[in-house]
């Protein structure tokens, strides 16, 4: 007769059980990293975009586009869209001088300019501290934001045609201002200062007090030649088109630049952090 003891299961031993686990564990298929085109889109998206030549080119390529704007800003609003300083001198005499208001200037869109400028300037300032002012996806959306705006404006130019004064010259300086606020901001996130993209003082006494002015390899200095040449440059155009097809004309070509420098963001190289021996061996 067989022992009672005998009839009982065999207990596993403990590396018997170990083994088991481990096959277990191991038929478990493992993760897959993400590879879809919509994944690695986004993650282009979130990459902060690096400070290059390319950058270089696309902030002079947007001061070509506000000396357009400014061009026709002053002799059609007696404002700047882009020039503070000039606005903020206006705005001082119109306090003393109220009489000036109409023939030198026009009070209430110099303080739309600003008002809508400086607004500009601080809600992208702080959403881009939030979201990263460098971001590519931040840098397109901004910049696609500007440019619609523009656009907007030339179409309140073309509809209404070009007023001095009232409702539609003050929605079409709004939008100037904030457009202009705006990238005047997203330019000094590529931490290039000689190129404002707007503010030619600056850029101007700094090029005169440059003691390595003459030097062949001077990356400042030529930062600030190419800001103020475009400058100049897109002043000259924006006239050009003012006088021989229309403010709206000069606007929309502005607009279109904007627009242009929105899709160049798509390429811009990444700035991707370095590797350090630590993250190597990890």
């Amino acid at each position: 007769m067989l022992d009672p003891k005998d009839e009982q299961p065999r207990a596993e031993r403990p590396d018997e059980q170990d083994d088991l686990t481990a096959v277990s564990s191991n038929s478990d298929p493992e993760p897959i990293p993400s590879t879809s085109f919509s994944s690695r889109a986004w993650s282009y998206m979130l990459e902060p975009v690096r400070a290059s030549s390319f950058v270089e080119f696309e902030l002079i390529f947007l001061t070509f586009c506000t000396g357009i704007q400014d061009a026709i800003s002053f002799p059609d609003y007696h404002c700047f869209a882009s020039n503070q300083t000039g606005n903020t001198v206006f705005l001082m005499l119109a306090i003393i001088l109220p009489q000036l208001d109409g023939d030198m200037f026009i009070t209430a869109n110099i303080g739309a300019a600003l008002g809508f400028f400086l607004a500009a300037g601080w809600i992208t300032g702080q959403i881009g501290h939030l979201v990263g002012p460098r971001r590519r996806i931040w840098l397109v959306g901004s910049n696609f934001l500007q440019s619609c705006l523009v656009f907007a404006a030339a179409a309140i130019q073309l509809v209404y045609g070009t007023q001095h004064r009232g409702t539609s010259a003050l929605v079409a300086i709004a939008l100037l201002a904030f457009a202009s606020g705006s990238q005047v901001v997203q330019s000094r996130s590529m931490k290039m200062t000689e190129i404002s993209t707007a503010m030619a003082t600056a850029a101007w006494v700094d090029l005169m007090i440059d003691p390595g002015m003459f030097k062949t390899n001077n990356r400042p200095r030529t930062r600030r030649v190419l800001f103020l040449l475009s400058l100049a440059a897109g002043s000259l155009v924006g006239a050009a088109i003012y006088r021989y097809a229309g403010s709206a004309v000069a606007i929309l070509v502005s607009a279109a630049g904007k627009m242009l420098v929105t899709l160049m963001y798509f390429f811009n190289s990444s700035d991707k952090p370095k590797k350090t021996e630590g993250d190597d061996l990890c």
